[in-house]
């Protein structure tokens, strides 16, 4: 050990570690894992002991995509209540996305007033993305330098005018400028042109829906942001991506030496087009849900590791945004407290471990965003665990849930894994249902 005053050890059978799954005491001293120690290891002299027995000691999950809309739209969310919510799932660490807030993260100023509003209502640490609009490439350094761990760019309307989409020309111009600054850019990505092209019904009818946002949108959206960072050198992450056509292109990009990451996300991992009704609008997003065979797709990618990761998106809204018709609903999934157990109920029955969820949800999302101290559960990282009760179950009730608005796609589904405690820093933040007050930090890049 380092030498410095344990204070707590944390001990379980099953103790998910980046070398695997095995018996182990995790000694903490302030706030970082001091060591991984054996498991009958003789406690350090003063040190408490939080023995979980069975319970799965993980390291808390990084979520690097969260829509927390605060401020100017907390009606919708809000930093307190999703905070509050990703600590009762597991969550340690969330990354903030720029827009669906009034103002967006698109200056220096704006990142100010973030910060502001979120300081003193973060349950677990927070950090920030920036915005890549048309408008603002001469701010993409300055926020850089502020701390925001990257940018987020839409190539289809974002659904909020105060967040433009980059058209191929301002593409390559916002990518020039973060490429030159060793930046990451992060993109939604999805052709307009397709999208303009496809059929647009409106109403109720979920596959009406699905042909209005086809595959090809995101194919062809991917190839182009390829092209561009190959001619660039630059460094791009594909967000939430439904498309399983795309995985070879992605797959390819990477074998030529393209610096191209992608995330997907609980809802095409373990919701398909088949189970969704009509009018199911709490099931909307874009992209969206796709088929069944779509969805294995995924999975396979996530297997052969050409999917990097797994992040919510957590994106709500008010509930009467959700009317049934699914052209003019909110596009937006709600699911922050719930992704774990989601995608640990679909993996477990895929033939996965926890040591590959902790891999997808914890230790590549924090790799993604350069978080360091984050992602695992080894010596001088930050002491944030989930203990799960891997087999335990639970029926998705929405009045339990801690969003601020509880609607919810996975409403009546019965899941593997329950949360029975989050830890932040060697402190009990959440247990058995009930969240402590924010004690939670705001993260900026490191220099």
């Amino acid at each position: 050990m380092s030498g410095a005053d344990v204070e707590l050890v944390l001990r379980s059978t099953r103790v998910v570690t980046p070398d695997g799954t095995r018996p182990a005491a995790v000694a903490v001293a302030d706030g970082r894992i001091d060591a991984v120690l054996p498991y009958g290891a003789e406690l350090p002299a003063g040190a408490r002991l939080e023995d979980f027995g069975d319970d799965v000691l993980l390291p808390g999950i990084v979520d690097t995509h969260v829509h927390v809309n605060d401020p100017g739209r907390t009606e919708w969310e809000g930093f307190w209540t999703a905070t509050r919510a990703a600590a009762a799932g597991g969550i340690t660490t969330l990354l903030d996305m720029p827009l669906n807030s009034l103002p967006p993260t698109t200056t220096v100023d704006h990142l100010r007033t973030k910060r502001q509003v979120a300081a003193p209502k973060a349950h677990i640490d927070t950090g920030f993305w920036g915005g890549a609009i048309p408008s603002n490439v001469k701010d993409l350094r300055p926020l850089y330098e502020a701390g925001v761990f990257g940018f987020k760019c839409f190539l289809s309307p974002s659904g909020v005018e105060e967040f433009p989409e980059l058209d191929q020309e301002q593409l390559a111009r916002s990518m020039a400028e973060i490429a030159g600054f060793g930046g990451l850019l992060i993109v939604h990505a999805e052709d307009p042109h397709h999208l303009a092209d496809a059929p647009q019904h409106g109403g109720p009818a979920y596959a009406d829906f699905l042909a209005s946002r086809p595959r090809d949108a995101e194919n062809t959206a991917i190839e182009g942001l390829i092209a561009h960072a190959r001619r660039l050198n630059a460094r791009v992450h594909v967000l939430h991506l439904s498309s399983g056509d795309a995985l070879p292109l992605i797959a390819a990009a990477r074998r030529e030496g393209v610096r191209v990451t992608v995330e997907s996300c609980p809802h095409f991992l373990t919701l398909t087009a088949e189970e969704v009704p009509d009018g199911a609008t709490e099931f909307k997003c874009c992209p969206p849900i796709r088929e069944a065979a779509n969805q294995d797709a995924l999975w396979e990618g996530l297997a052969d590791g050409t999917i990097d990761c797994i992040v919510s998106d957590h994106s709500p809204c008010t509930t009467d945004l959700k009317t049934p018709d699914f052209a003019t609903a909110w596009g937006g999934i709600s699911s922050l407290q719930l992704g774990l157990p989601a995608i640990w109920t679909e993996a477990r029955r895929r033939g996965h471990s926890l040591d590959d969820v902790a891999r997808w949800m914890s230790a590549a999302p924090a790799e993604l965003a350069g978080l360091t101290r984050k992602g695992a559960i080894e010596a001088g990282r930050d002491a944030d665990f989930a203990v799960l009760a891997p087999d335990d179950t639970f029926t998705v009730d929405p009045a339990g849930l801690f969003h601020r608005n509880r609607v919810t796609a996975y409403a009546g589904k019965t899941l593997h894994g329950v949360v029975k405690s989050t830890w932040l820093r060697g402190v009990r933040i959440a247990a058995d249902g009930t969240v402590g007050e924010p004690t939670g930090r705001l993260l900026e890049r490191s220099h």
